[in-house]
């Protein structure tokens, strides 16, 4: 089932037909998500309004931060010492002994002492990677901690550790502790040799089960090595929301580091569940504009934003008028040249492209 199919109930004839999301970079901030099906003859658009839950779609919420703890994450989490020794200073600690030599799998590498790499870093020979983690994650803790969790304390934990399949719960932080939060990595397990998202995940599940409503933040570079386990979970759990024998979830994968894989994180949010039930959503923390694109999924399509709004396409022409208000989630179709549309609310007018960007 494709995104169209889930949004718009049905196929579009016409030619074969093109889905696809524009990227979070590229959608005007007025706007959480914005899909495009393209056929031979005609765009069909589906936009909704980038706007935090309101009345009861605001309350009950249980939320947390899991911070990915596997090997891969190292650079990330400031942990990696990057730099070289000048030849001098080299024969200076191999004297000293700060420097040994050792051979594994027919390789030979340095093998440095904890007065080496502390000398170094005092003379500036050697520097840490920069920590992207910390100050991501203080973000989204203290962000959903003072705006959406119904006790006001988010719960960190970290995941992946050792096999992959380890987490280390940190606590229930509130927005206050945010400034001060020493985010560097797990105290309890080293990092892990795998990266292991469904034991995270339930976690999350299974300790809020009877919260009316859980938002879960996973931290990560995107490399999962139990895609398809989650994959099954995540089935299950739609299935369970829309039968009411479980309340709702939203997850959301927030890409960080110097390589983001961001290909298993869009594997999760174009998850065909077989339902109407959207559980997986995906960003890249580097093209995040404001934190409130968390809630792009979460619309009430029912909600009406504005008393009366129109939209044009790229040509100028009138595609479509809101006479009795503008919902938060809205259908339209365009020209197939359309290269983009306005959205015109209170005499402003916010445009956005459809042109598909790698």
């Amino acid at each position: 089932m494709s995104i169209f199919d889930r949004y718009f109930g049905k196929k579009v004839g016409g030619g074969v037909a093109q889905d696809y999301t524009i990227s979070s970079s590229h959608t005007a901030k007025e706007f959480g998500k914005v899909y495009v099906r393209k056929t031979k003859d005609k765009l069909q658009v589906q936009f909704t309004i980038l706007m935090e839950p309101e009345g009861q779609q605001a309350e009950g919420w249980q939320t947390g931060v899991a911070l990915d703890a596997s090997s891969s994450m190292t650079t990330a989490y400031g942990r990696e010492l990057t730099g070289e020794l000048p030849p001098a200073v080299t024969k200076e600690y191999e004297k000293k002994g700060w420097i040994r030599h050792q051979e594994e799998d027919n390789q030979r590498f340095r093998v440095f002492e904890k007065a080496a790499v502390t000398d170094a870093l005092n003379k500036g020979y050697f520097k840490y990677t920069e920590n992207v983690v910390e100050p991501i994650a203080r973000k989204f803790v203290a962000y959903l901690a003072s705006r959406l969790d119904v006790d006001g304390g988010t719960t960190l934990i970290y995941w992946a550790g050792e096999d992959g399949s380890k987490y280390e719960v940190v606590g229930d932080i509130r927005a206050e502790e945010c400034e001060t939060l020493l985010v560097s990595g797990p105290k309890t397990f080293r990092l892990g040799v795998r990266t292991l998202l469904r034991p995270a995940l339930e976690y999350f599940v299974t300790r809020f089960v009877e919260a009316p409503r859980g938002m879960y933040i996973f931290i990560t570079d995107g490399r999962i090595d139990d895609l398809d386990a989650v994959k099954r979970y995540t089935i299950q759990l739609a299935k369970e929301i829309q039968a009411s024998q479980r309340n709702l979830v939203k997850c959301i994968l927030i890409g960080v580091g110097p390589e983001v894989d961001e290909r298993q994180m869009i594997e999760l949010d174009d998850l065909d569940t077989g339902t109407e039930v959207d559980i997986w959503d995906h960003k890249i923390a580097t093209d995040m504009r404001e934190l409130v694109e968390i809630f792009a999924e979460l619309v009430d399509e029912n909600q009406m934003v504005a008393p009366l709004a129109s939209v044009y396409d790229s040509n100028g022409q009138l595609v479509k008028r809101f006479a009795d208000g503008l919902p938060a989630k809205v259908v339209l179709e365009l020209p197939v040249t359309a290269q983009w549309f306005e959205l015109e609310v209170m005499e402003k007018r916010f445009r956005q492209t459809l042109v598909e960007r790698s």
